[in-house]
């Protein structure tokens, strides 16, 4: 089974506060293309501008540390067809992972079901967010990537620090936020994919994440 992790991205979407949304137009109309392929022949080709940080997105080293891999350095290795291990968060804001789990080499995804709440108002404030002191334990025990389907793996207050990306990204380890569909998941036994195009010079990009459950 296939479970789609990933938000649409559709023309002016807001995926976080101050982020503009994404324009989508057209370079080559079908009406267009008719003059330019035999008859009977037509195509379209879209136009797409949109910041890096839309939808469902991947972020790496770069996109904290200047010195960190971008988009084209993270091997695959560390974003497509990881074990994944899911994650529940409790009742408060703040998440804090049971240290008795193996994370080692996983993708630890955060289910928080703030998800429900995308596209509307109350999604851009008094989000689920990793406790710092947990995104140290997963970057000590080498989890291999983590997501959360929250609009921010930190809390984020205005002008505020941003520890878990911080720490995890300073640990080599990919971030992926504004997940959803994680409660269609078991806690594991999964595998995760979720890989942008190769982008030199860049530290974030909309993914196509998805999970296949045997």
């Amino acid at each position: 089974m296939i479970v789609e992790l990933s938000h649409r991205i559709v023309d002016g979407m807001v995926t976080y506060p101050g982020i503009p949304g994404p324009k989508l137009g057209v370079h080559l109309s079908r009406e267009d293309s008719r003059a330019v392929y035999a008859p009977g022949t037509e195509f379209h080709i879209g136009v797409i501008t949109l910041a890096a940080n839309t939808g469902t997105y991947l972020d790496t080293p770069y996109h904290r540390y200047a010195d960190g891999p971008d988009l084209s350095q993270v091997p695959l290795s560390k974003l497509v067809n990881l074990p994944g291990l899911v994650i529940r968060g409790g009742e408060g804001r703040e998440v804090v992972i049971d240290e008795g789990l193996d994370v080692r080499g996983k993708a630890v995804l955060i289910h928080t079901g703030w998800d429900r709440h995308f596209g509307t108002d109350a999604y851009l404030h008094g989000h689920p967010y990793l406790a710092p002191g947990s995104a140290q334990w997963l970057a000590d025990q080498g989890a291999a990537l983590v997501g959360i389907d929250s609009l921010n793996i930190d809390d984020t207050p205005p002008h505020g620090e941003r520890p878990a990306h911080s720490i995890l990204l300073k640990a080599g380890i990919p971030l992926v936020e504004h997940l959803t569909g994680l409660a269609e998941l078991p806690s594991g036994g999964f595998r995760f994919h979720a890989a942008p195009p190769m982008v030199a010079g860049m530290g974030t990009f909309p993914v196509r994440a998805y999970a296949i459950v045997p």
